[in-house]
């Protein structure tokens, strides 16, 4: 026969109060780091979609074709490497297409994206996280610039 002192010190049940307490710590830890990654990643790639953009804005030779290129190359480069943004915008500084054959000049190209989270099923956790980049790429020193 057992004993009541028995059954009142054993430790049946135990494990499921401990998964209990503990799962949920980890389930929310593991979406943190799943979010954290998906961050880090999809900046690095915004890194590039900002230097392909601006390279491509640094080899045409009038601000409106730089404009437009730059806006194809960016998505274009946000598409190939898998990355969904719920928005997009690209800006490009294109003055340094104006400035004379044989002087240095540079063009800016700023991409900002935005990845969403909500998928997670984090609570808390915000819906989507807005990522910028900017990247500069140098014009070629004696490449004819402007209308010709």
């Amino acid at each position: 026969m057992v004993r009541l002192v028995d059954r009142l010190h054993g430790d049946e049940g135990s494990a499921a109060i401990e998964a209990a307490i503990v799962l949920p710590s980890l389930l929310m830890f593991l979406c943190l780091a799943i979010a954290g990654g998906r961050i880090v990643t999809s900046g690095s790639k915004i890194d590039s979609a900002a230097q392909d953009a601006a390279r491509e804005a640094s080899i045409h030779r009038t601000a409106r074709a730089a404009q437009g290129a730059t806006r194809s190359a960016a998505t274009e480069s946000l598409d190939d490497q898998g990355i969904k943004c719920t928005s997009t915008a690209v800006r490009v500084g294109t003055s340094g297409l104006s400035v004379p054959v044989g002087q240095v000049a540079t063009v800016t190209a700023t991409v900002t994206c935005t990845v969403s989270l909500s998928d997670l099923l984090l609570p808390g956790l915000p819906g989507a996280k807005t990522l910028t980049s900017t990247a500069t790429s140098v014009v070629d020193r004696y490449r004819q610039r402007g209308e010709w």
